[in-house]
């Protein structure tokens, strides 16, 4: 794939960045880590109005065990009763080293500037320690801040996670073991079966999503005419804030991986998916409606493209 050039850079991509943390010397990387949980395999919109690229019905937590299976490794996770039960627990996986902590409500995370409330946007860190003197936990935020310090209340109140659509309260992963020594292009190789099958729609328990939602194609062109209707200001800021920009990420990583194991036609449409969600940013940014609508119309049908190619590579 002469014409793909691999992104690497920043972006929004703390779930795997945690994770490529808790894995340590040896992880896979985040891209590589980031194709395993099948998250580029998609696009959904989510009711009337919350959207993502990635697969419908998928969440970060609903392929967390694919992906740490893929790459041989294991965890433990843990849910705690309420906050007090929650801090114990976290106070006594600390003993053993850093944990995986959320998913966390970004807007209580006060270390980052302009952070006053919840903001319904989900976050993944790793917790360092907690300091009893001071009352202050220190932590490893993947969104631009090492050893970042918060206080203990403030870290509870964004584990609560109340504003979250997805997940439970008090989540964390700790005891991470290795259990096999994977290569890189065997992970990639392991997940492509979930990849076909979030990218399909397989399985997905369609009761559980709120009336109103779509998937893939569908909701490419319906999102499509959501933008020449006109946007809400907080639509598209979420879009051009967080999903097309990790949308985007994810699906460069992805044609990254394929072309890796060999997957070159898949890799062809998903560096094409990747060019054509990045491509969203400045229309949707600058308010061209015509253009950003063009572009999710030319997006629709690459996703049963990427399902048929994928079909060949899976074995």
């Amino acid at each position: 794939m002469a014409d793909h050039v691999p992104y690497i850079g920043s972006g929004p991509y703390c779930y795997a960045n945690s994770l490529a943390m808790m894995l340590g010397r040896g992880a896979p990387s985040p891209a590589v880590l980031e194709f395993a949980t099948s998250s580029p395999f998609g696009m959904e919109i989510i009711g009337s109005t919350l959207v993502f690229f990635d697969p419908y019905g998928w969440e970060p937590a609903s392929s967390f065990d694919a992906a740490l299976a893929a790459a041989g490794w294991q965890s433990t996770l843990t849910v705690g009763k309420d906050a007090d039960d929650a801090l114990a627990r976290l106070k006594e996986a600390l003993k053993e080293g850093p944990v995986f902590v959320g998913p966390v409500e970004m807007g209580h995370l006060r270390y980052q500037p302009g952070m006053k409330g919840p903001l319904s946007a989900d976050h993944y860190v790793v917790v360092l320690r907690i300091d009893e003197a001071s009352a202050e936990a220190e932590l490893h935020d993947p969104h631009g801040h090492p050893y970042a310090t918060l206080p203990v209340a403030d870290l509870m109140t964004a584990w609560r996670a109340e504003s979250l659509g997805y997940g439970r309260p008090f989540m964390m992963r700790s005891g991470f073991r290795q259990v096999e020594e994977v290569a890189e292009e065997d992970v990639i190789r392991r997940s492509l079966a979930n990849a076909r099958r979030w990218l399909a729609m397989e399985g997905v328990d369609a009761l559980n999503m709120p009336r109103g939602s779509s998937g893939n194609g569908e909701a490419a062109i319906r999102l499509a005419a959501m933008v020449e209707t006109g946007l809400s200001g907080d639509m598209r800021v979420h879009l051009t804030c967080f999903a097309v920009r990790v949308g985007a990420r994810r699906l460069a990583d992805a044609a990254t991986c394929l072309a890796r194991v060999g997957c070159d036609e898949a890799a062809r449409v998903a560096a094409r998916q990747a060019r054509l969600v990045g491509a969203l940013q400045h229309p949707l940014v600058v308010g061209d409606k015509a253009q950003a609508a063009a572009v999710l119309r030319r997006l629709a049908p690459t996703y049963e493209e990427l399902k048929i190619a994928l079909g060949k590579s899976v074995v």
